[in-house]
């Protein structure tokens, strides 16, 4: 039987809840793609206001975690253990992962403003050259992370390890284990 809603995968799957963050980012990139066109057609609406205030939700909230998972947990742990080939690709991805985040915060600001006004039915247009600068670094950062990063911490981290990145992940959402599959991701 299919599930009504997707699943989301609990805490102790740390991995896996990485990944599902990345699903849920993409979607809200496709829906912040989909915003200019939607207002040149149908201006400010309620929808559009809608879902200007989803992706403000998200980016404000749920992003800025989900780096912090991977600054905070996630990098320190794999780099505490990465060994020759590992060691070497990790400090060259942990360098632009860095780097990364950064360029996200400082691109999301003038976005962000705009969703602001847009939520307040107080703009008609969205920067697409902004939108598509910030979707293809949020693009390329994912790959990275899934191509190389979450591999080489499946193999490295032993259950020990998947336990405290997962709990300092549901720690840092203010989760109870009794709530574990309601969190922010």
């Amino acid at each position: 039987m299919d599930a009504l809603f997707d699943t989301v995968p609990g805490f102790d799957q740390p991995l896996a809840v990485l990944k599902h963050c990345h699903d849920r980012i993409r979607k809200q990139l496709a829906t912040l793609g989909r915003l200019p066109a939607h207002l040149a057609s149908h201006g400010v609406d309620r929808q559009a206001q809608q879902a200007a205030q989803a992706i403000l939700r998200y980016f404000q909230l749920a992003a800025p975690l989900h780096h912090e998972d991977e600054e905070i947990d996630l990098l320190p742990r794999l780099s505490a253990l990465a060994r020759n080939q590992d060691a070497a690709l990790l400090h060259q991805a942990l360098a632009l992962i860095l780097q990364q985040h950064g360029e996200m915060a400082q691109q999301w600001t003038p976005i962000e403003a705009q969703l602001l006004a847009l939520a307040g039915g107080k703009i008609w247009a969205l920067s697409t050259d902004k939108i598509a600068a910030f979707q293809a670094l949020y693009q390329e950062h994912m790959a990275l992370e899934e191509s190389q990063i979450a591999p080489m911490a499946a193999r490295l981290f032993d259950l020990a390890t998947m336990q405290e990145v997962g709990a300092a992940m549901q720690t840092r959402r203010h989760i109870s284990t009794a709530k574990e599959n309601d969190h922010v991701d």
